[in-house]
C-alpha cells in the first residue's frame, strides 16, 4: 500500500492483494519507522456511508464503506474519492507503471493504457 500526501490531499493505492485482504479481513495497515518512531497508515471498513480519515497518535486511517470495498474488489472500479473536512480522500487500485521503474510491480493491476 502507499499512501500520497500533498497539502490537503491523501490519497492511498492498493495492489491486488492488498485489495483481497481489504474485503476478506476488512483492514489493511502499513508501517514507516522514521527515526525510531512509527508513522502507521491503515484502511479500515467502516459502517459509515462515505470515506473518511482519523489521525490519532501518529496513526492515519482512512475508513471506508463495506459497500466501497465490495465494488472495489468485485468490479473494475478504479477507486473512490471523498473529502474529510478541508481534506481531500482518495483510494484506488495501483496499476503497473507506464514508464521504466525498479519498483516490483508483480501484485499491481494491469495498465489499461498498456498496449502490451
Amino acid at each position: 500500500m502507499k499512501i500520497r500526501i500533498k497539502g490537503n490531499s491523501l490519497r492511498y493505492r492498493l495492489t491486488k492483494p492488498e485489495v483481497a485482504r481489504l474485503w476478506s479481513e476488512g483492514f489493511v495497515e502499513e508501517r514507516t519507522e522514521f527515526a525510531g518512531k512509527l508513522l502507521i497508515y491503515a484502511i479500515e471498513t467502516s459502517s459509515n456511508d462515505k470515506l473518511s480519515a482519523d489521525y490519532i497518535d501518529d496513526r492515519i486511517v482512512l475508513n471506508m464503506p463495506k459497500a466501497m470495498i465490495d465494488e472495489l474488489y468485485n468490479t473494475d472500479r478504479v477507486g473512490f474519492g471523498d473529502r474529510t473536512g478541508t481534506v481531500s480522500l482518495l483510494i484506488e487500485k495501483d496499476f503497473v507503471c507506464i514508464d521504466n521503474t525498479e519498483e516490483d510491480q508483480n501484485d499491481n493491476y494491469p495498465n489499461p493504457q498498456l498496449t502490451c
